[in-house]
C-alpha cells in the first residue's frame, strides 16, 4: 500500500467475486490498454536483455545434494569443513561437467549461497559451497583469508572435486573449475586463484584490493591509473580507520562464542567458555578472557583489532596481518580469467577496490571484465540486478569452463547514471551502460574528464575536541540515511568548507571518481578531513551520491595559512548524473561518525587551489549526454503512441466483449457452469488445459479429480475470471465468465490459501468480508457460515492463534457467506481431523440438496468417493473420464455377485463364465467375483434371473482410486 492510500479495508486474496453482489474491477478497456502497454514495454525489454546471456538455469528438484565433513589443514591447523555438494542429472562419469567453488561472505555460511549454488547446478555445472572456517558448522578459527589456511582450504577441496568421476578434469588432479563470492568469499577467489594454478576462472564480487587501504583509506597525494574511473591511492603507513566498519566485521566474528573448546583449537574440555558463553569449572581465567573477548577469530587477527580499534592507529604490525589476506600483492600471479563485480553504493569496498584489482590483473594479460552494479554492502540490491548478476556470473562461467564463446573476454558495464540518491532510491536507475572495455586498461579508451570551474574562498574549519560532534554521512550496511536528514543539516557548521560550481547549463554524468586540488594549513602540520561531492538542486536540497566520502590523512602541511599546501584529492567513485539547474559542490569537513578521529581540538584552513577545477570522469561514447536524454523522451513519445492505439483498440474490444458478457444461454439456470473447448496456452508454448468441455447441473456435487499438472486449478481461475482462457467459453448460469461479471456475485469460492488477517478474529474476519460487498449484514447468513465453522468461542480468538484446520473452517465459512449458488472449493479437508472432515462432508451434501452446485477440487479420493455425486477427471490438461461416481468406478474392472440362496453357487458360476468376454469366476465368502468384460451387471443380472438364479446385490469390486490410477495410467 502507498503510504499516501488511505487504509481501506482488503478482500482476502482467496475470494475475487463476493457472494451476491458484483464486485467493482476495472473496466476491460482499460485493463487492456494498459496490458498492451506492458507488452509493449516487454518486447523492448526481452529485445535488449536477451543477447549475450548465459543459458538459463533448469529446475533445482533434480539436482543431488549431498552434505559432507572434509578435513583440512594438519596439525593445529587442522579443521573440519562443512560442505554441500550439488550435482546436477547431467553430470555423469560419462559426460562429466565443469565445477564451481563458492564461497560466502562474512558473518555467512554454505547456507548463505544456497540459492546461488542451485542456479549454477540447473546450468549444469558441480557446485561445492562450504563455510569457511570459523563460520557455520565448520571448526577452527577465522583467518581473515590468510593463504596459509583458508587459500590451503580451496585447494583441499580442488583436490576433493579432482577425485570426483563426473567432474571434467584438464589433467590428471586438476578438475575444471571456477571459484565465485561475495565479499568475505570474492577475496577469497582471488587469492585462491593467485595460489592455486588449478583455478581456471573466476567472479569475485563486492570485495577489496588491499585490506588496508579498504580500512584505513587515504584518498590524498599521488595517485596510480590516473586514466581509470576509480582510482586507489598505493598503501601508506597513514590512512584513516573506518572504525564503525571494523567493528562491525569484528562484533560479526566474535559472537560466535566457542563450543567445548572449539575457538583456541583444542579439544574438549580445554577449560574455554561452552556454547552458551558461561566459563567450564576450573577454566584458565586467560583463556576465558580471550575467548570472551576474541570469538572464533584466530589470536593474531583479534590482538590487530584490539590494537587499532582504542587510537585507530595503522603499526607495521596491523599492516602486516591486512596485507596477507589483501589479493594487492599477488595480482600478477592470476592468469584464471576474472570477472569483477562491485557495487556503487558500498562505503565498505568502494569502486577503487576492483579498479585496484582490474588493472592489477590485467597489467599480466589476463583477461577482465568490470561490472558496478546498483548496490553494495550499504544497500543490498534488488531482485532484478540480483538476477542480472547471476547471469553475468553464469555467462563468464560458460565462456570460460564451457569454451562456449558467448561472453567477451572484457568490457565494462555500468548502471545508466541517474539524479536519484534519496533514501529509497537505487543510484544507477534500471538501465544498464556498456562499454567497449574497461577504462585505463592497456590497450583501452582512457577516460574523458569534464572540467567543472568551483569557487569559494579560503575557509576555517575547527575540528572538535575528541571529534564529536561528528558529521554523520552514512550508517553501515543501512545505506543512504543522509537523505533521511535532509538539507544543509548533514554538515555541522564551522566543521566543513563548501566550493560550488555554477548552476550546470548541461547535465553532468559522473562516472567513477572525480579529483580536485585544494590548498590546506594546519597548526600541526597534519591534518585529518573527508572530502565529498554533493549534488544540490535549484532549491537547496542537497543530496549525496552513493553517502561515500573520501577520507584524507594529511602529514607535512604547513603552519601557515598564507602559504597553505597544495593537496590533490580523489574523490569517492561515483555513478550520477548531476541534472541541468543542478550545482556541484565539493564540501571538506573536519568529522565523519564512522571513522575514528583525532582527539585533540584544532583549526585548519582549506581552499581552492589557483585555477582549480573538478575533473569529473566520464566514460567516453557510453554515458547518456543531452542528446541521448531527447532520444530517451522520442522512446516516450512512441510508446504513449502505442499506448494510445492499444487503448482504442482496446475501447472497441470492450463494447464486444461486454455485448457477448450480456447474452445469456437458454437453459442458463439449470446449468450452473459450463466449459466448453477451453484451452489455456502461455506465451513460452505451454499447453496448462486443452480443449476442456463438461457442465454441471444444479444439486451435483462435482468432484474435481487430477494429478498435479492436471490443469485444475487452472481451469478453476479461469472459472473465477482470475485468467482468461486462450480459447473457449465458460458459463456461469448462462452467462460468459470473466474478470468483473455481474454473474460472479453469485459464486462463492476458497483457493489457493486461507487469505486470513492473523490480527483479527476469525468473527472480524468474516464481517470484514462481507462488507466489502457492499451488501447488508444481513444477507450474509452469518451464524451460518459460523455454525459451518464449528469453532465455538474460538471464533472470536485471533486468527494467529489458528491451527491450519482451523483457517481452513473459517475460509470455507467465508466463500459461503450469502448462500451462494455456486461454491467452489479447492482442498477444502486441509489440515481437517476426520470427524471435522465427516462433518464437511453431511455440509456439502446437505449444501447441494438444496438446489445449489458445489465443485470440490481435491486430491483425497476417498473423500471425494464419498462426497461427490459427479466427478471429472483430468490429465495433462485434458479431461479424461465424467460421469456419476458409480459410472467412473463400475466402467470396466470386476463385480461382486452375492446369490440369494448359495446353493445356486455352481449354476451361477456357470452362468457369468458364459457372458461374452467375461473373465475366470473367483469364489469367495462373500459372493462370487468376475471380471464381466464388456458386459453390463445389468445384463449379468438378467442372465442369473432368466436362470432362476436369485441375486441378492451386485457391487463393483473396485475403488474410485483404482479407477482414476486406470484412467489416469492410460492418459
Amino acid at each position: 500500500m502507498s503510504r499516501n492510500q488511505p487504509a481501506v479495508p482488503s478482500v482476502p486474496a482467496h475470494v475475487r467475486s463476493a457472494p451476491g453482489a458484483a464486485p467493482r474491477s476495472p473496466r476491460p478497456a482499460a485493463r487492456s490498454a494498459v496490458a498492451a502497454l506492458l507488452t509493449s514495454l516487454l518486447v523492448l525489454t526481452l529485445a535488449v536483455t536477451a543477447v549475450g546471456r548465459a543459458p538459463s538455469a533448469r529446475a533445482a528438484e533434480d539436482v543431488a545434494t549431498t552434505e559432507a565433513r572434509v578435513p583440512s589443514g594438519t596439525g593445529a591447523a587442522a579443521v573440519e569443513l562443512d560442505t554441500t555438494l550439488h550435482v546436477p542429472p547431467t553430470a555423469t562419469a560419462a559426460d562429466p561437467a565443469p565445477a564451481v567453488l563458492l564461497a560466502h561472505g562474512f558473518g555467512g555460511s554454505k547456507d548463505s549461497v544456497a540459492a546461488d549454488a542451485e542456479d549454477l547446478a540447473g546450468r549444469g555445472y558441480v557446485v561445492l559451497a562450504w563455510s569457511a572456517r570459523g563460520f557455520g558448522a565448520s571448526t577452527g578459527q577465522i583467518g581473515l583469508n590468510d593463504p596459509r589456511y583458508e587459500v590451503a582450504d580451496v585447494s583441499t577441496l580442488l583436490d576433493l572435486l579432482a577425485d570426483r568421476d563426473d567432474v571434467l578434469l584438464d589433467g590428471p588432479g586438476d578438475p575444471r573449475v571456477g571459484v565465485a563470492g561475495g565479499s568475505y568469499g570474492g577475496a577469497l577467489a582471488l587469492l585462491a586463484a593467485a595460489y592455486e594454478p588449478r583455478v581456471d576462472a573466476i567472479a569475485p564480487q563486492i570485495t577489496w584490493n588491499s585490506l588496508t587501504t579498504a580500512l584505513f583509506p587515504e584518498q590524498a597525494g599521488a595517485v596510480s591509473g590516473e586514466d581509470t574511473p576509480a582510482a586507489t591511492p598505493v598503501s601508506t603507513d597513514l590512512g584513516v580507520f573506518k572504525r564503525t566498519w571494523a567493528g562491525i566485521f569484528f562484533g560479526t566474528g566474535a559472537a560466535g562464542l566457542p563450543v567445548n573448546g572449539d575457538a583456541t583449537g583444542g579439544p574438549p574440555g580445554d577449560g574455554v567458555p561452552t556454547g552458551d558463553g558461561m566459563p567450564v569449572d576450573g577454566a584458565d581465567p586467560a583463556a576465558v578472557a580471550r575467548a570472551l573477548t576474541c570469538g572464533r577469530f584466530s589470536a593474531e587477527i583479534c590482538a590487530a583489532y584490539q590494537s587499532a580499534a582504542p587510537t585507530g592507529a595503522l603499526t607495521p604490525q596491523i599492516a602486516a596481518v591486512l596485507e596477507r589476506s589483501s589479493p594487492a600483492g599477488v595480482l600478477d600471479r592470476i592468469t584464471a580469467p576474472t570477472l569483477l563485480v562491485q557495487g556503487t553504493q558500498d562505503s565498505l569496498f568502494g569502486l577503487g577496490e576492483a579498479d585496484a584489482n582490474a588493472r592489477g590483473i590485467a597489467a599480466n594479460g589476463t583477461p577482465v571484465r568490470v561490472v558496478w552494479y546498483a548496490g553494495g554492502h550499504d544497500t543490498g540490491s534488488s531482485d532484478r540486478v540480483a538476477a542480472e548478476l547471476r547471469e553475468e556470473v553464469a555467462g563468464w562461467f560458460e565462456a570460460h569452463l564451457r569454451n562456449a564463446g558467448n561472453e567477451p573476454d572484457g568490457g565494462f558495464s555500468y548502471p545508466a547514471p541517474t539524479g536519484l540518491s534519496s533514501v529509497g532510491s537505487v543510484q544507477g536507475g534500471t538501465q544498464t551502460v556498456e562499454a567497449r572495455a574497461y577504462p585505463g586498461l592497456a590497450g583501452t579508451d582512457p577516460v574523458g574528464r569534464a572540467a567543472i570551474e568551483l569557487s569559494g574562498t579560503v575557509q576555517p574549519v575547527v575540528a572538535p575536541a575528541g571529534g564529536s560532534p561528528a558529521t554523520l554521512t552514512t550508517v553501515p550496511g543501512l545505506g543512504a540515511l543522509t537523505g533521511a536528514l535532509g538539507g544543509s543539516t548533514l554538515e555541522i557548521p564551522g566543521q566543513a568548507a563548501a566550493f560550488d560550481s555554477a548552476a550546470l547549463t548541461d547535465a553532468v554524468d559522473v562516472v567513477g571518481a572525480s579529483t580536485v586540488d585544494l590548498t590546506v594549513s594546519s597548526p600541526t602540520g597534519s591534518a585529518t578531513l573527508f572530502a565529498k561531492l554533493y549534488d544540490v538542486a535549484p532549491d537547496g536540497t542537497m543530496s549525496l551520491p552513493g553517502s561515500l566520502v573520501a577520507p584524507l590523512a594529511l602529514t607535512g602541511l604547513s603552519a601557515d595559512p598564507t602559504a597553505p599546501t597544495q593537496v590533490t584529492v580523489t574523490l569517492p567513485g561515483i555513478v550520477h548524473r548531476f541534472e541541468v539547474g543542478h550545482t556541484m559542490r565539493v564540501v571538506v569537513s573536519t568529522t565523519d561518525q564512522a571513522y575514528a578521529l583525532p582527539a585533540e581540538s584544532t583549526v585548519y584552513t582549506v581552499g581552492l587551489a589557483g585555477g582549480a577545477a573538478l575533473a569529473a570522469p566520464q566514460v567516453g561514447g557510453a554515458v547518456e549526454s543531452a542528446a541521448g536524454s531527447t532520444r530517451w523522451w522520442v522512446l516516450l513519445a512512441v510508446l504513449a503512441g502505442l499506448a494510445l492505439l492499444a487503448w482504442l483498440a482496446a475501447r472497441l474490444w470492450g463494447r464486444r466483449h461486454r455485448r457477448q458478457l450480456s447474452v445469456a444461454a437458454p437453459d442458463g439456470e439449470d446449468v450452473p457452469l459450463r466449459f466448453t473447448g477451453v484451452t489455456k496456452a502461455y506465451a513460452d508454448g505451454f499447453v496448462a488445459v486443452r480443449d476442456l468441455s463438461f457442465e454441471v447441473r444444479r444439486g451435483q456435487v462435482l468432484g474435481l479429480l487430477g494429478p498435479n499438472g492436471a490443469g485444475k486449478t487452472t481451469s478453476l481461475r479461469m472459472l473465477m475470471g482470475l485468467i482468461r482462457p486462450t480459447e473457449g467459453r465458460i458459463e456461469v448460469f448462462g452467462h460468459a465468465a470473466g474478470a468483473g461479471a455481474p454473474v460472479l456475485s453469485r459464486l462463492g469460492s476458497f483457493v489457493e490459501g486461507t487469505g486470513l488477517q492473523p490480527h483479527l478474529s476469525g468473527r472480524d474476519n468474516l464481517t470484514l468480508y462481507w462488507a466489502a460487498t457492499g451488501r447488508p449484514l444481513a444477507d450474509a447468513h452469518m451464524e451460518e457460515a459460523i455454525e459451518v465453522a464449528g469453532l465455538g468461542t474460538a471464533i472470536d480468538k485471533r486468527v494467529r492463534s489458528y491451527s491450519q484446520g482451523m483457517r481452513q473452517r473459517v475460509a470455507i465459512a467465508q466463500a459461503m457467506l450469502g448462500l451462494p449458488d455456486l461454491l467452489v472449493l479447492d482442498e477444502p479437508t486441509n489440515g481437517l481431523d476426520p470427524p471435522q472432515i465427516h462433518a464437511m462432508r453431511q455440509v456439502l451434501r446437505s449444501y447441494a440438496e438444496t438446489g445449489r452446485t458445489v465443485i470440490v477440487s481435491s486430491h483425497l479420493l476417498a473423500e471425494i468417493e464419498q462426497t461427490c455425486t459427479h466427478v471429472v477427471v483430468m490429465a495433462k490438461g485434458r479431461k479424461i473420464a465424467q460421469g456419476t461416481v458409480d459410472e467412473i468406478v463400475g466402467t470396466g474392472g470386476a463385480v461382486l455377485v452375492g446369490l440369494a440362496d448359495d446353493t445356486d453357487t455352481d449354476r451361477a458360476a456357470a452362468v457369468l463364465a458364459a457372458l461374452p468376454g467375461a473373465g475366470p469366476v473367483d469364489r469367495t465368502d462373500e459372493g462370487l467375483v468376475v471380471d464381466l468384460g464388456p458386459t453390463s451387471r445389468a445384463a449379468a443380472v438378467a442372465a442369473l434371473v432368466a436362470a432362476g438364479i436369485g441375486v441378492d446385490r451386485i457391487l463393483p469390486r473396485r475403488r474410485l482410486e483404482d479407477a482414476f490410477l486406470s484412467l489416469v495410467g492410460d492418459s
